[in-house]
């Protein structure tokens, strides 16, 4: 299929090089930018032919099949609703809006125009998170209770970014929209989330926009999502996810220690990775950045499903739910109190019973814990089915 990339800057190089690092049929052919000379140098290094700074006409243009769109959060309304029009597919990098409102009219625009259309959430697609989301949904962990997800740098790229007006937030619309499809995906997309309770603040830079926060999200079957983010963490980009389930944890570190470390004085000139702030003493190196990051993974699920009729693993609704998260999220961190997430268009489970896991002992009593003591003894903690009594039974060790 033939590509036109909407952005020439960071986030566009990320994706273009994933696109053609992959082989496949699919090419950037064309890319638009607001800046011309940046359109022309985007095309240079990646060796496409057309490039513009008229995004209508580029969109227009009969030779473009799909449209990526990698432009500032407050230009993607505007690039969809000239998707729709066209009748183009489009993919559309994160958050998919500033506000849900925002987001949900981008939804209705592709889904009224009958195209395809993909969220590139890279995170829900980086090896480790696939390997972990299947371990989940085999039973592996069992139910799923509670999961944390934490992205933290020392701040975005570009100015755009440090405009609350521009972007639609700080440091929560940047990285929280990761965080919290990470739990949704660990908890059930099928699971309606509740409510959320966040603390947000301005701690170190000069901007109107939070650059730290912290939120709890809840759902409807009683699991809990945490979400950290921060622009205020020094010492490269810290990526970790946590799941704990009835029968199992996982603990995942994307990207800051991964078993990758390296020494220089700093006499060489290499890129070490994204967010790193130094190239010389102690490195921490990322092998192949592009797919630890999701981004080839994320492209082969959306160009499949393009082939096959089928929707992606990440589609614009799941970034509506997400933008109706994080506008709670915002709404807690001024009133200080649990908000409701408001949902226009609720397409999943309309109520989940929460479950509480109880285990028999034997035929009077529930079990709540055994464990093995040092002496070997096992020690079982125990419930009366009728009473409620709790007690503990010994069965010594035969040693």
């Amino acid at each position: 299929m033939n590509i036109l990339m909407l952005g020439s800057g960071f986030i566009a190089r990320f994706y273009a090089t994933s696109l053609h690092a992959q082989r496949r049929i699919d090419r950037v052919t064309m890319v638009y930018s607001r800046n011309k000379d940046n359109a022309a140098r985007f095309a240079t290094d990646f060796g496409i032919q057309h490039y513009t700074d008229n995004m209508e006409e580029a969109i227009s243009n009969p030779d473009i099949e799909v449209v990526i769109i990698s432009l500032p959060n407050h230009l993607h309304e505007e690039a969809v609703q000239a998707c729709a029009s066209a009748k183009k597919h489009v993919l559309c990098t994160k958050p998919l809006g500033r506000t849900a409102a925002e987001a949900k009219r981008m939804l209705q625009m592709v889904e009224d125009a009958g195209i395809f259309a993909g969220y590139l959430e890279d995170l829900c697609y980086t090896p480790k998170f696939l390997k972990s989301l299947q371990t989940v949904n085999s039973g592996g962990l069992g139910r799923v209770l509670w999961t944390k997800s934490r992205e933290a740098h020392p701040g975005p790229h570009s100015d755009w970014f440090w405009d609350k007006e521009k972007s639609g937030g700080g440091a929560m619309i940047d990285l929280a929209c990761h965080c919290i499809e990470i739990g949704r995906n660990y908890i059930g997309k099928n699971v309606r989330p509740i409510e959320v309770m966040c603390w947000a603040d301005t701690q170190v830079h000069p901007i109107e926009a939070e650059d730290h926060a912290i939120g709890l999200v809840k759902y409807a079957n009683g699991a809990i999502s945490q979400f950290e983010v921060s622009w205020c963490f020094r010492g490269g980009m810290d990526l970790r996810d946590e799941v704990m389930g009835t029968e199992g944890t996982i603990w995942i570190n994307n990207f800051l220690r991964t078993g990758f470390e390296t020494f220089t004085t700093g006499v060489g000139d290499d890129y070490v990775a994204e967010k790193a702030e130094v190239n010389k003493g102690w490195l921490f190196p990322v092998g192949d950045e592009a797919h630890e990051l999701g981004y080839p993974n994320m492209f082969t699920d959306m160009f499949s499903a393009i082939e096959e009729n089928r929707e992606p693993l990440e589609t614009f609704y799941d970034g509506y739910i997400v933008n109706a998260i994080l506008d709670a999220a915002y709404k807690s961190a001024v009133t200080r109190l649990w908000e409701p997430v408001l949902i226009q268009d609720w397409r999943g489970e309309e109520q989940t019973k929460t479950h509480k896991s109880e285990v028999s002992y034997d035929d009077a009593h529930f079990l709540i814990k055994e464990e093995k003591l040092p002496n070997g003894d096992m020690k079982f903690i125990l419930k009366h089915k009728n009473t409620g009594e709790l007690s503990q039974k010994v069965i010594p060790s035969k040693k």
